[in-house]
């Protein structure tokens, strides 16, 4: 496995292992035991950057990574979130948001329990909350990692000024947004913000979510606990249409002797040096295939003209509901 440096001296694994769905999400939770087994195989891989959160249950999938990366805890990178507004004691989601700079400290310390830790490597704002000052919220996370509890500050979903004023009190090492060959809005003003000020990129759903993979169609039926029945870019008639730039991924798969997933992955490995994609997956198989897409050579030419022929396509369908559409780029 190779490595990339996020921010200025944050080194990780150039693929990066999203936790999210091992709990839920795209369906019922799998199997805990085989998960942590998984979390393992990653790591004896050659993956040592894990993503997880407090509202990925919630608390569960802290729980989970926890136990799984405690033998390797010393080299391992883990990543975690506050930002949404969830009771601590229940794990009641009670809706909207939550950086208040004191609940910010109760979610850092319940979460260190749960990742059986005494520090947090990556610690990151959910959603920016549009009731608090993101300069108090970086205040609170500079505190943080003066006491030593946390190593990085991260933003996740954040717009152009958040994260001027953000960085401008405690340095953001990554950011965590989407981005694929499935989301490209990124490039158009995060992508060169990230550049000029040291800021690296972590793109959650690179894989958009299992669309880029090339398995999913008009056809399939997800589990009715599945988030993707609520994504308007996956109702089946705009799947017909989207079919489209999964056909471009397909062929270049095929001239690369690779799969369309890790053409999807190789593709954002080649845009920034800085930029660490963490696909999830509930499957050995899957771990393995994604592992692949770093030894997957993308040139300039091949980039160009992946890039011109995707930008022919017109994606159809909103990437989340409107109300997670509410949260994001502030």
């Amino acid at each position: 496995m190779e490595f990339r440096v996020l921010g200025q001296n944050l080194k990780v694994s150039s693929i990066g292992l999203g936790c999210m769905g091992m709990t839920g999400v795209y369906g019922e939770k799998a199997d805990h035991t085989a998960m942590v087994k998984l979390i393992r195989e990653a790591f004896d891989l050659g993956i040592t950057f894990f993503d997880t959160a407090e509202i990925y249950g919630p608390f569960v999938n802290e729980n989970l990574v926890g136990e799984a990366v405690k033998p390797f805890r010393d080299q391992a990178v883990l990543a975690t979130k506050f930002g949404f507004d969830i009771d601590m004691e229940t794990g009641e989601r009670r809706g909207g948001t939550n950086s208040r700079p004191e609940h910010i400290r109760k979610v850092v310390e319940a979460s260190l329990k749960r990742l059986r830790t005494d520090y947090i490597d990556l610690l990151y704002q959910n959603r920016v909350d549009p009731n608090v000052p993101i300069e108090d919220v970086a205040g609170a996370v500079k505190d943080l990692i003066a006491e030593g509890k946390v190593k990085y500050f991260g933003l996740s979903e954040a717009g152009i000024e958040t994260i001027k004023k953000a960085h401008a009190i405690q340095p953001v090492t990554a950011l965590q947004s989407e981005y694929s060959l499935f989301w490209r809005e990124a490039e158009h003003e995060i992508l060169p913000l990230c550049e000029k000020l040291g800021i690296g990129f972590v793109p959650f759903s690179p894989l958009g979510a299992g669309f880029l993979t090339g398995q999913i169609d008009e056809n399939t039926k997800f589990d009715p606990s599945d988030f993707r029945n609520l994504v308007p870019r996956f109702s089946p008639e705009a799947r017909r249409v989207n079919m489209a730039l999964v056909d471009i991924v397909k062929n270049y798969a095929k001239q690369k002797k690779a799969t369309a997933a890790q053409i999807a992955l190789a593709w954002l490995l080649a845009k920034k040096p800085w930029i660490v994609p963490i696909p999830g997956t509930t499957k050995l198989s899957r771990l393995q295939e994604n592992i692949g897409a770093v030894d997957v050579d993308l040139s300039v030419s091949d980039m160009v003209a992946i890039d011109k022929a995707i930008s022919a396509i017109p994606i159809q369908g909103d990437r989340l509901p409107e109300s997670y559409l509410k949260m994001t780029g502030l």
